[in-house]
């Protein structure tokens, strides 16, 4: 349900940019706030924001760009080859480890689909 939604939210916004009703939308131009840290608990803001600037990821993080490596991994193999279903087993692997934590695993079947599909 939630890929069908997002299919048809990405088409109205598709339409509105070619009617150009997003030319005069308020900070067009401007460098998105990317540092927004909104959605983490104040007591915690302070550390992950140090550690963050040690250059330390979440390990959350770390573990979804694995994936996305691991990804990476199996469009330049041989299909049915012996390197990627070791890669594809890695995924999986992964894939449990972040599932068990509660962590949203949907952007790894939606990269492996648009890599099969370009």
């Amino acid at each position: 349900m939630s890929i069908l939604f997002d299919q048809l939210a990405e088409r109205r916004i598709q339409q509105a940019i070619n009617e150009g009703q997003m030319d005069d939308l308020p900070g067009k131009g401007e460098p998105l706030n990317i540092d927004d840290d909104s959605m983490v608990p104040e007591h915690l803001r302070m550390g992950y924001r140090i550690l963050k600037n040690a250059g330390f990821i979440p390990p959350e993080l770390e573990q979804r760009n694995q994936a996305l490596e691991l990804c990476d991994l199996v469009a330049q193999c041989e299909p049915d080859s012996k390197e990627q279903r070791v890669a594809l087993g890695k995924i999986h692997q992964l894939e449990l480890k972040m599932r068990i934590k509660g962590i949203d695993t949907r952007f790894l079947h939606q990269y492996l689909r648009k890599m099969h599909s370009s």
